[in-house]
């Protein structure tokens, strides 16, 4: 329903939880990691330009670029893989825009974005910001990611792919995620990514607690 008449624009999204999330200045207050698994599920990546049965989620290329991250970097602590995991988690509010679209929108989509990403950072215990290696990682990851999703799913050529997404990962990361590789890259129902999203997220938060 639009807002009425002279009516101040509304700024928030309501929840399922019943959280309502500003996106103009975000609480950590009022973001629940359910809320954040159950829209990231929802979330096509590629705008649903991808093949399958079902959308490819963004929840599930967070795990994709989760694991690829923890291939990069063996050993990568809990906290750091909490980042990793919750690099796209703004998308739960604001969509997976592609990126033409991010470029045309510019500057203040960013603006947003960060703010949200910050919110969410304090509400799981993390600094608002990520250390810059941990940031130049999840985006290794993530360009890893787009690599294999834009090849295996979105009907790009390989020099294609090589030329927007950078060189595909290394033999050492396929060797570490290969036997997940194609479970990974096989859309998901949007259920079941929000359920294997938010499990993911537990062990990890809980071994972060634990560390």
């Amino acid at each position: 329903m639009p807002d009425r008449p002279g009516a101040p624009p509304r700024v928030w999204q309501r929840m399922l939880s019943g959280r309502r999330l500003d996106l103009i200045d975000p609480s950590p207050l009022d973001v629940e990691i359910a809320d954040i698994a159950h829209g990231l599920g929802r979330v096509a990546r590629w705008n649903g330009q991808t093949a399958g049965a079902h959308a490819y989620s963004v929840a599930q290329h967070s795990l994709l670029v989760e694991a690829i991250a923890g291939a990069l970097q063996p050993g990568l602590a809990a906290a750091d893989r909490l980042v990793v995991l919750l690099h796209d988690a703004p998308e739960y509010v604001v969509g997976d825009l592609i990126s033409p679209f991010k470029a045309v929108l510019g500057g203040d989509y960013r603006a947003i974005e960060k703010r949200l990403l910050a919110a969410i950072h304090l509400r799981f215990g993390l600094p608002a910001a990520a250390a810059e290696p941990i940031v130049r990682l999840a985006k290794k990851a993530d360009r890893a990611a787009a690599y294999l999703e834009a090849t295996r799913l979105a009907g790009f050529a390989e020099g294609e792919a090589r030329r927007f997404f950078g060189a595909p990962p290394s033999a050492v990361v396929a060797a570490v995620i290969a036997p997940r590789l194609d479970d990974l890259l096989d859309p998901w129902q949007a259920e079941d990514a929000a359920r294997r999203f938010l499990e993911r997220f537990e062990a990890i938060a809980a071994a972060a607690r634990d560390g």
